[in-house]
């Protein structure tokens, strides 16, 4: 009798289990229905969007063709600039490879940039000249075909003769190799349709960095796991000393990062847990950053300035500035930027972090530095120191002034008259365009116990 209840009490359990896990798989089968086609939403919205946004740039385009004031000029390209921008954005939300549209992306980045330069000289009264017609004409005609394909695009996705969950299982190439029956493989067309296209060539303060995008400071070969872990350690050596590691794990390739990199994290002898991010390309230090706490603040911002200069010069950095900076719980974050024959080049900045109790440097951030870094010609300067101090406010009382490559947010650069000044009793930073005395940028400086800051 027992063994019959017991018998029967497992039967039961057995039951209750397999019941548990059928409702369990229909709760997983039913979340994953739901994420899939909250998936396929977000994708039809974001391709619904570049799709309005690439109409609005074909139409803009085309009234830029035939506008003939610089008022009106400046209004339709600023609105083609923000259309452009906006494509590129809803552009990357697909879930298409990069690399399958590389020359779409390319295509509306330099839309974006050309509108913009050329509404710039629409502000300042210029009209725009024969060449500058003939881009618009150029660009004009990619974008009517761009459209074309997208609406076609479209027709297949209202159809259902393609998902966008398949295409992202499946890979672009794969997915259009099954169904080579829809739009003729629209993806591969899209690309297609840029087949002659390389990109404009003309002269302005955006034409380098609209068709460039390589990291300039991304020098070198490939290198393997094991080769950047060295490295790593390498890195970490305080002049001949080696760091005490009492352990070190590989935590991978972080492929999808901006620059692919090694990511470390080092257990030192002391306690201390430090992470390092090697480039993949190359094996450049990224990243270096050490959570050693700080209790007391000893010696002062020109020693830590002096201290973070020294350390990048011996870790192969040279002719670096200090800039601005930020004071956190003991520890000073300094902004370095690159100097090149007195000009102060803004985008190859470095960031370092330096212990306030005994200057030790805790970490630094090389991106901007490693994305930017490249000899610069900085013999483009048009109008004298002279002639562009009378651009600027006849309030400012002018404490420094020279020569600055400043970033601009279209990825560009521009060569500037740095001006530091006063005006009653606020500090600003005036940049004047060296090579046409246009006033680029005004920064305003924030001085606090914590360091200096601009806005």
């Amino acid at each position: 009798m027992k063994e019959k209840l017991k018998k029967g009490y497992m039967m039961s359990s057995i039951a209750v289990l397999i019941v548990i896990i059928i409702g369990l798989a229909i709760i997983m089968y039913n979340k994953n229905k739901e994420y899939r086609q909250t998936s396929e939403n977000s994708y039809n919205l974001a391709f619904y969007q570049l799709t309005d946004y690439v109409q609005n740039v074909e139409t803009y385009l085309a009234k830029s063709l035939i506008s003939t004031t610089p008022e009106h000029g400046a209004e339709t390209l600023t609105n083609l600039w923000r259309e452009a921008n906006l494509a590129q954005t809803y552009l990357s939300m697909l879930p298409v490879e990069s690399q399958e549209l590389e020359n779409t992306e390319k295509f509306l980045n330099q839309v974006s940039d050309y509108s913009y330069s050329l509404s710039r000289k629409n502000i300042y009264n210029e009209s725009l000249s024969d060449d500058d017609l003939k881009n618009l004409k150029d660009l004009h005609q990619y974008s009517q075909e761009l459209e074309n394909t997208l609406n076609q695009l479209s027709d297949d996705l209202n159809s259902g003769r393609f998902k966008w969950g398949e295409l992202q299982e499946k890979g672009t190439v794969a997915f259009s190799q099954q169904v080579s029956n829809v739009s003729e493989n629209s993806f591969s067309q899209l690309e297609d349709n840029f087949h002659e296209y390389s990109g404009l060539i003309y002269d302005g303060a955006f034409s380098e960095h609209i068709t460039n995008k390589e990291k300039k400071g991304l020098t070198g070969k490939d290198i393997e796991e094991d080769e950047a872990k060295k490295k790593a350690e390498e890195f970490l050596k305080n002049g001949n000393e080696p760091i005490k590691i009492k352990n070190i794990s590989n935590l991978g390739l972080s492929e999808n990062a901006t620059i692919p990199v090694y990511d470390f994290s080092i257990e030192t002898q002391e306690g201390n847990n430090i992470n390092v991010s090697v480039s993949k390309k190359g094996g450049h230090i990224i990243y270096m950053n050490s959570n050693r706490e700080v209790n007391s603040e000893i010696i002062s911002q020109e020693d830590a300035n002096k201290k973070g200069k020294e350390y990048l010069k011996e870790k192969g950095f040279d002719n670096m500035q200090e800039t601005y900076y930020l004071k956190q719980e003991g520890i000073v974050t300094i902004n370095y930027a690159y100097k090149q024959d007195d000009v102060l080049i803004y985008p190859d900045l470095i960031k370092v972090k330096v212990a306030l109790d005994n200057g030790e440097v805790l970490g630094i951030e090389t991106t901007g530095y490693i994305n930017n870094h490249t000899k610069r010609d900085v013999k483009k300067v048009r109008i004298n120191k002279e002639e562009a101090k009378k651009t600027l406010n006849k309030e400012l009382k002018i404490q420094s002034e020279g020569l600055a490559i400043i970033p601009t947010e279209w990825q560009s650069e521009l060569l500037c008259y740095e001006f530091k000044g006063k005006v009653e009793d606020r500090e600003f930073l005036v940049y004047i365009n060296a090579e046409n005395g246009r006033e680029e940028d005004i920064l305003m400086i924030t001085n606090t116990p914590n360091g200096t800051l601009t806005m």
